[in-house]
This record gives C-alpha cells, structure tokens and sequence, in this order.
C-alpha cells in the first residue's frame, strides 16, 4: 500500500480531489460536509493500475486546524499538495509548505483544481516556484477538474509514478505507530488508527503504549476495511486491542515494539529555519500525531534543548517541528539529536554543549556516539536509534576504546593506590574499585580486570603487584613472639590477655594472617601456619570416630581452641562430622584407587 496526504488552502478542493479518485466520502462528520469543509482527519483509499492500494490522509486546510492538518501529515510519506486555479496561492497554502519543509517531506504532486474555472498556467507556475524552494524541490504538476474529470487520468498516472518514487519502507523495523483515531466497537472493544510508516503488525502481537502501563495485545487488523493476520508498512491500519487501560488511549499516543524504545522529555536538537535565538521560550512540537508543549532553551546558533511536557517516544535523527499556535507560525523544523542529553549545570556548560552538537551528524554514527557517551548499554543505544558499533566489552555494555584503555589504567592504579596506602590490607575491595573508576556495573570491573594481567582478584578483592600485606616491624616482632609461644605448643592458642599484651588486634591478627605468618581458624585464635594439617594427622591416628573431648587430650589443649579448630577442619575436609558428637577422619586413598568394585 502507498499513503498520500493532501495539503492545501482551506476550500481549494482537496476532498472533492480525494472524492472523485476514489469514490468515498473522506469527511467523515456530517458537520463537515454540512459546512462544505473538512474539520479533521478523512481517510480514503483506491487501486492504481500497477502500484496497487493507494490510501488518502485528506487534512483540513483551515488555520485553526492546522494542529489536525499535521497529526494527518506528520507519519506520511508523500503529500498531494492542491492550490485552486481560480484562487492562487493562500496563506494556508504558504503555511502547509511550511509544514511539509519543516517536516522535511520529499515526495509530492502539485494539483491544480478547479481547471475548469480558471486558466490553471498561472497558477500553477508559481505554486511550482514556491514548491521548488521547499524540502519537496521539483515536482510534476497536473491540472485537474473533479467536476468535468478534465485530467483525473493524468492525476493517477502522476500518482502511479510517485508511488513507484517512494523508497522501500523497512518492514522489519521497529513499530512506532501514532494513533490518530480511537473509537469503540460493541463487542470487540477499543479500535486505534494510524499510518504505519515502518515495521509490521500482526495479530498476536503485543504493543507496548508509549504512555505507560500495561502492554496490549492485537486482537484484530484491518487494512482498508479488510480483516488481516499481518500487516507491513507502509499501510492504514485499524488495530482492535485487548488490555485494561486501552480506553484510555487518544490521539497522540503512540504503540511500540515492547522493550524498544526510549521516551524522552529532555531533547536536544538542531533548528532548519530561525535561529534558536528568535525563538520563543514556549511552543509546541510536533511529531507523528502527537502535539506537546515545550519549553526552549536556545545553545547554539541552530542548536537548543527542549523540555517535553509529556515524553515521547522519540530517536536520534527523528525529524519534527516546532509551532507557535498562538502567532499561527512554524518557527523551525528540528531534527533531533540526543534523546538522553547530558545535565547542564556548570557555567558555560550549554556552549560546550552547542560545540559538542556541531558534531553529531545524521544518520548518527554508533562510533561517535559511544564516545560521546563513553559507556552505554548496546539496548539502549539501539533504542535511542543507533546501531551498535561494535561489540560489547562486559555483558551489554559498550565502551570508547580510549575509555577503556583509560579505565584499565584508571583500576590499576587505584589498586597499586589502595595497596600503598593501606599496606596491612592490600586488597582493592571489588565495590570499592567500581566506585573509585565511577562504573555502573560490577561486570565492567570484572572486565577490565580479566584484560589486565598483572591484576589478579581474591575472596571478592582485587591485588596487583603486592599481593601480601607488609606488617610494620613492630607487628612482626608481636607475631614473632606469637609464634615462639605456639613452637613449644602447636595447638594451644595464645589467650586474649596474651594477645593484647603484644598489641596484636583483630585487625592486626587478619593482616598476620592474610600474610601468611599465622593461621587464623576464629575470632582471636590463631596458631601456626600447617597446623590444621598436623592436627589431622594426629586425630586420624585416633580410634574412629572420636569425640570433641578425644581430640582435645590427643592434641593437648582447651576446648576453646578445639572446637574451632575442629569446625575448621570440618570445612576443609579433613573431618567428618556424624552427628552432634561425633568426628571422623576420611580413609585415605590407595594410589590408582578409582572407587570403582568393578
């Protein structure tokens, strides 16, 4: 299928034009047709020998309307734009170019109406020189009359030739479609319009409401009133939803491919037309079908940042434009450029900010905006309308290369830092090194650690060339002194009073430990390093199982070293404990003994 959209001066035809192509009433309220004007939006549709279904979006052309002109507009991609021969060029219709310049539009036809009522070569010669400086450059012209059919076979085949000028629409692009219609149908429930300009729908499918809540699903397609399984872009479609909030959508509202799409109250964007400079601080922006005021924060000679008073779902390189209704003007068309804009907080930061945009070019390049971003998630680069770059370095996320070269510096340095300035514990806690490199993800961490060899990571802490703690000479002469008291008695642990004697803390006592000097089995009870190995040497000596009470006479020393020191054992496998009383020690393994009775 092929949309078109009309444009045009209030009264100049469109849906007379529309009428006679396709033998349907475009207007759908009896108001307007009462009145001879169309108040909002018509829809009607007809077959092209040779390019197939070709659907009408007819607008209305008066100025207050122009709100309802551009939700018709804003998702096509070819406009149909009509000046009367008897009447020239109007404000509406300087005003409709506007739009479709603004909104950068570049398929069109000129129909000049009303060929029977006025010689149309006037006409037509200056709408084509209005047009030409528009975005819609040169276009081919027909002169037509509805009333005596006088050049409606040369209107289709102009048609015919601009639906085969339209670029192939992508069918497999993500689904963003702006509801210009909602009503009900007894039984079936709530039925949105809109034109899909890219993606495709299909019955079954869930759609995610850019307003927020639940997701629905589509019960039910209709494409030019026929029932469908699947529909592509670019096509009208009727979509009957299923899902509690879906009747409360309207027009404006968009429905998109679940888990796709970002919406965005703050943009930045680049200005066509007026510089930021003249623009007023409050006006509306318009995309799709939707309308929202915003408030302008001007950066740049062409660049400014826009404030939503609603989200959007909007991407980089999304085109739009912004309108005062109160002065009936369109002050510039935008492109947009950051969806995810930085904060401006610093003086001067908004300069910067203009100097940053001069770059960003459109389409986006995924490389450029990694490195502006530095880190960002590939989804939600994707989402923001960027194709990834190139692979991620740790889960979903992507990274600048001379970020993440900076990153591995940056965490080998905090390492060596922390090492130095805690010497009795060398270990860069893993958290702590995440929030020293200002990371937002634990995996990066693990990243850069696995890209780095001279780093290495222990019990959740990071290590780089002092792996060890160095204990201060005082704290080697208490642990020296420690150990002459466990040489004479390996298993009876040095009292509190003992400990505390010699200075050594628990803190202290972890750094002995850590450094290899002392084997710490609990809290404040510490003997020497192999010990544990040795007391299960002598306990297997023991008639098995054995008892808390037997351990602790055949290792000579008090229960409150032995029980531990059992636990201990129990955790590295050198015992086994049975029940509440009982211990014992693992048979050992006969060389070549595979288990197996064979």
């Amino acid at each position: 299928m092929h949309v078109v959209a009309t444009a045009g001066h209030v009264d100049h035809g469109k849906s007379t034009l529309v009428r006679a192509l396709t033998g349907m009433e475009p207007d759908r309220w009896a108001e307007e047709r009462r009145r001879g004007m169309t108040l909002d939006l018509g829809f009607a549709w007809t077959r092209l020998p040779g390019v197939g279904d070709m659907a009408f979006v007819d607008v209305p052309g008066h100025e207050r309307l122009v709100g309802n002109m551009l939700a018709g507009v804003g998702p096509v991609p070819a406009v149909l734009f009509v000046v009367a021969a008897d009447q020239g060029w109007q404000p509406q219709s300087e005003e409709h170019l506007t739009v479709l310049d603004a909104l950068g539009a570049r398929h069109g036809l000129l129909a000049v109406s009303r060929a029977d009522l006025a010689d149309p070569s006037a006409v037509r010669a200056e709408a084509l020189t209005r047009i030409a400086r528009s975005s819609l450059g040169s276009v081919e012209s027909v002169a037509v009359s509805p009333v005596t059919g006088a050049g409606m076979d040369g209107l289709r085949a102009a048609l015919t030739r601009l639906a085969r000028a339209l670029p192939a629409p992508d069918t497999a692009a993500d689904v963003r479609l702006w509801v210009d219609r909602v009503f009900t149908v007894r039984g079936r429930g709530t039925v949105v319009t809109g034109t899909l300009g890219a993606g495709t729908l299909r019955v079954g499918d869930q759609l995610e409401p850019a307003c927020g809540g639940p997701l629905f699903r589509i019960r039910g397609l209709q494409t030019l009133k026929e029932s469908r399984g699947e529909v592509g872009a670019v096509a009208r479609v009727a979509v009957n939803l299923h899902g509690p909030g879906s009747d409360g959508l309207g027009r404006g509202d968009a429905l998109l491919t679940p888990g796709r799409w970002l919406t965005a109250d703050t943009v930045d964007i680049r200005l066509d037309g007026d510089p930021a400079r003249d623009l007023p601080g409050q006006l509306t922006l318009h995309i799709g079908s939707a309308a929202v005021p915003v408030a302008v924060r001007p950066l740049g000679e062409d660049t400014a940042r826009l404030r939503l008073a609603g989200a959007l779902p909007l991407r980089i390189a999304d085109r739009a434009l912004l309108r005062d209704p109160g002065r009936h003007r369109v002050p510039a068309g935008v492109t947009v450029l950051d969806v995810r804009p930085p904060r401006l907080t610093r003086r001067g930061s908004a300069a910067a900010r203009a100097l940053e945009l001069r770059a960003v070019g459109v389409p986006a390049d995924g490389a450029a905006e990694v490195r502006r971003r530095r880190l960002v998630r590939r989804a939600e680069l994707e989402a923001m309308g960027v194709r990834a770059p190139y692979a991620p370095v740790a889960g979903d996320w992507l990274a600048d290369p001379d970020h993440w070269s900076a990153l591995r510096t940056g965490l080998r340095q905090a390492v060596d830092e922390h090492a130095a300035g805690r010497p009795l514990d060398p270990g860069l806690p893993l958290e702590a090194a995440r929030q020293a490199l200002g990371l937002p993800d634990r995996c990066l961490v693990e990243a850069l650690l696995a890209a780095d060899p001279g780093l290495r990571q222990r019990d959740g802490r990071l290590y780089g060339s002092q792996a060890l703690p160095a204990l201060p000479p005082a704290v080697e002469a208490a642990v020296a002194a420690v150990r002459a008291d466990l040489a004479g008695a390996p298993f009876r642990a040095p009292e509190s009073d003992r400990l505390e004697q010699l200075g050594l803390t628990p803190r202290l006592l972890a750094a002995a430990a850590a450094a290899g000097t002392l084997l710490r089995i609990a809290d404040g009870v510490v003997l020497l390093p192999g010990a544990d190995g040795r007391a299960a040497a002598v306990l297997s000596r023991l008639p098995q199982p054995f008892t808390a009470s037997q351990a602790r006479r055949a290792l000579d020393t008090t229960r409150r070293v032995v029980i531990p020191l059992l636990e201990h054992l129990d955790r590295r496998g050198h015992t086994v404990r049975l029940d509440g009383s009982l211990r014992r020690c693992p048979a050992p393994t006969r060389p070549g003994d595979t288990g197996d009775e064979g």
